[in-house]
Formats: structure tokens, C-alpha cells, sequence
């Protein structure tokens, strides 16, 4: 499980120190892609190889679900990090992200992924969605929150 949120600075290469926390539960190889809320997600591979089996299982014939199933694989690679910790983010992710080349970013562990945001919009969606987490928690208490 992942869990946490740590800062840190991508370098003028595009790449991110891996906190020490996340490497080991992450494993050698994982998945980087696109995410929601103008994110990041980090898979390790069994994570990610359950989200690909709730992707697969949608309908294509559905609009929707070919544009969720291109949204999230579109964007995904493979990576490994460096001797020194690092992964590097691919130039169209950093786009996605809002995250520009030498400027803080914040990670955050979220159960079965890391996700990656620029320190500006981590801090954006916190003051939007703070105020409101007592009416949200309480929108899902059907299903078990």
C-alpha cells in the first residue's frame, strides 16, 4: 500500500527521485500514465495488470469506455529507475501534468498507485476539495465510507 506525500524537485532532464518509500513496493519495472485531475498515476505491474483486466472488461462498443481505455494507455510506459532513485517522466506526461522542468513536484501515495502532481495544481486541488470532503464523504456512504 501506498501512502504519503513527498516533495521533490524534477531536474532539468525530466527526471524524479523515487522516495525510498515507493521503490521497494513498486518494484524494478512500472507503469507511468496519465491520470485523472490533472495527475500522474504510478502503477507497479500487478496493480497496473488489474486496472488493464477493469479496462478490458468494459464494453467497447461504448464511447465512453474506448475513451477512458485510450486516455489511460495512450499515455502509459514502462519505466525503471536510475542507480540514484530517479525515473524519468516523458515529455507528453509532463504536458498533461502541468509539471515543468525544474519546479517541485509533490507525491503522493494513494493505495495501489503513486500519483504525481505539479506543487501548484497538488495545492489547487487540496483547497478545492478540503472544504468539501465531509459532504463527499457523506455522498458515498452507500458504499461503505
Amino acid at each position: 500500500m501506498f501512502m504519503g506525500e513527498y516533495v521533490h524537485s524534477i531536474d532539468a532532464k525530466g527526471r524524479i527521485i523515487l522516495p525510498a518509500d515507493f521503490r521497494q513496493e513498486l518494484g524494478v519495472t512500472f507503469i507511468i500514465t496519465r491520470g485523472l485531475d490533472n495527475c500522474l498515476f504510478l502503477y507497479g505491474q500487478q496493480a497496473w495488470e488489474e486496472w488493464v483486466a477493469k479496462l478490458r472488461a468494459l464494453p467497447t462498443a461504448k464511447p465512453a469506455a474506448r475513451a477512458l481505455t485510450r486516455f489511460f494507455f495512450a499515455g502509459a510506459r514502462t519505466l525503471e529507475c536510475d542507480k540514484q532513485g530517479r525515473f524519468l517522466v516523458p515529455a507528453n506526461l509532463r504536458t498533461h501534468a502541468g509539471i515543468a522542468l525544474k519546479q517541485d513536484v509533490v507525491l503522493t501515495g494513494v493505495d495501489t498507485r503513486i500519483e504525481v502532481w505539479s506543487k501548484e495544481q497538488w495545492a489547487k486541488y487540496n483547497e478545492e476539495v478540503e472544504p468539501d470532503v465531509t459532504a463527499i464523504a457523506d455522498s458515498l456512504s452507500e458504499l461503505g465510507i
